[in-house]
């Protein structure tokens, strides 16, 4: 296969930075990352990161998520159905979807997957391969709630979007960097973007 693969998808859930911030650690581990972002995501990126995204464009959503284009994030349109991370013989290491709506996470439940996301996600499933989702939206509903559980049987993994404080988080972006962390945890991938339970704390990027 030769370098790691990974798939991180983007939905329409509020958690732009999330996302984002998942993207820029996963690209800086030079694995080759396969990009999706629905059309309701754009939406929410321009909103809450004041971003405007143009979808047809794959080279500028890149540019505008990461501010640079590395040459190990690819990117895919959600219509794009054809697109090889659609293919149970495209192997990679697992998938993300950060964060995850309510409505994407329903549709991967009942298996009619419509969009190159959803498929995506599909294939994890039926390759058993690591899928992890991130909703974030609350109060959950009993639908939500048996989603999850549909999803959980079915091997997915759900990472709520809820930082944990025992950090000692002082930003916003330290407590995205929280969540961003547990989310490659369940990858497998190594980083040290928290301070761990009972380890001292460390600084967001290991570069500082």
């Amino acid at each position: 296969m030769g370098r790691t693969r990974y798939i991180v998808g983007i939905s329409g859930a509020s958690g732009a930075l999330y996302g984002r911030r998942l993207l820029e650690v996963l690209a800086g581990t030079g694995s080759e990352i396969r990009l999706v972002v629905t059309e309701a995501a754009a939406k929410v990126i321009e909103h809450e990161l004041a971003l405007p995204i143009d979808l047809a464009d794959g080279p500028s959503v890149i540019r505008t998520l990461l501010g640079h284009e590395p040459s190990n994030v690819l990117y895919h349109h959600n219509r794009e159905i054809e697109a090889p991370i659609s293919s149970g013989s495209f192997q990679t290491k697992g998938m993300v979807i950060c964060p995850c709506s309510g409505g994407t996470m329903g549709r991967i439940a009942s298996g009619s997957s419509s969009s190159l996301i959803e498929r995506a996600a599909d294939v994890c499933l039926k390759e058993r391969r690591p899928l992890i989702l991130v909703p974030r939206e609350t109060p959950l509903s009993l639908i939500h709630l048996r989603n999850m559980t549909t999803l959980t049987e079915a091997g997915a993994t759900i990472v709520p979007a809820s930082p944990g404080f025992y950090s000692k988080s002082d930003s916003v972006d330290r407590l995205v960097d929280f969540m961003v962390s547990r989310i490659l945890d369940q990858l497998g991938v190594e980083n040290t973007l928290m301070a761990r339970w009972g380890e001292p704390a460390r600084k967001r990027h290991p570069e500082d």
